[in-house]
């Protein structure tokens, strides 16, 4: 029998497509695998089987009825080094490299973290499907940084839960090229997709998107370049290059939200990492060591 997660709609999603409400509520399941099993009817509404393209309204009542996991066999195993900060028989922590695509897709079949943990694991999870065993939670290809991956799938859906509660702890570095106002601070501005450059996320007006804030600090500044350290408490995409771009400081070398100008990839970084580990709820914290690109 397929394990359940209750959840119940609040003000601030109200008017959400359904999948989209799912994909903020399970950030370890891309939108195409939530809107597949959507299609199948494992996830409810008030009790009735709902359409990707139904809008939430307050108070909804939704059940999420999780599908037996995939096997992972079509994805292909590579022998690619893994610079690992932490591992049991339940879980690894590592420090993803930029540059690295985190799961096979168009233009990028080989040379993934996927296919490198498939060679490097005997078991992971397969609630993610075939294209992304054991990834409870994802970093763009060119943010590097501390990453977990669940070998069973009791504990991607123990991990998935405190994503989803705001239970976890991120802490990520960002290279600026001009500071903000203030040197320390709190952007509450909630974000919504770009709706012509569908590629891109933005902040929206309030009572529009999803709420998001994340807090901020200037470590060290040198020659007009910033170092400054994030604390989202809210986990939406992009969320930190949208809301330093907000503050008229975008991360350098971000081509999408900013300019490439003298860096090959957008200068972020996922720093630190804390959760509760799902199997006997010790208190875990990582650290991954900045790039040296990083050193200002």
């Amino acid at each position: 029998m397929p394990a359940e997660q209750i959840f119940h709609v609040l003000t601030m999603e109200a008017g959400l497509r359904f999948d989209l409400f799912l994909a903020g509520r399970l950030p370890g399941l891309s939108r195409s695998r939530i809107q597949a099993i959507i299609r199948d009817g494992a996830a409810l509404r008030n009790g009735t089987p709902a359409r990707s393209s139904e809008t939430v309204r307050d108070g909804d009542v939704i059940t999420w009825r999780e599908p037996d996991a995939i096997p992972c066999d079509s994805a292909t195993a590579e022998d690619i080094p893994l610079d690992i900060l932490f591992e049991d028989e339940h879980l690894l922590v590592l420090n993803k490299p930029a540059g690295m695509v985190v799961h096979p897709g168009a233009g990028n079949a080989h040379g993934t973290l996927v296919s490198a943990l498939l060679h490097h694991c005997k078991n992971l999870s397969g609630i993610g499907g075939v294209e992304r065993p054991g990834i409870v939670h994802r970093l763009d290809k060119e943010t590097s940084g501390c990453l977990v991956v669940a070998k069973s799938d009791p504990i991607h859906r123990d991990l998935s839960a405190q994503f989803a509660g705001r239970e976890v702890q991120k802490t990520y570095l960002a290279l600026i090229g001009s500071q903000p106002r203030q040197r320390s601070g709190i952007v509450d501005a909630p974000i919504d997709r770009h709706p012509v450059h569908r590629q891109k996320m933005r902040v929206c007006s309030p009572g529009r998107g999803r709420d998001a804030v994340t807090e901020y600090r200037i470590l060290a500044t040198k020659d007009g370049i910033s170092l400054i350290e994030c604390r989202p408490r809210t986990g939406r995409t992009h969320q930190i290059r949208v809301h330093l771009q907000h503050l008229g400081c975008p991360v350098l070398g971000d081509q999408l939200y900013g300019r490439r100008v003298g860096y090959t990839r957008h200068m972020l970084h996922a720093w630190k990492l804390e959760f509760r580990h799902p199997h006997d709820s010790r208190p875990l914290a990582f650290e991954a060591k900045p790039p040296a690109e990083f050193a200002i």
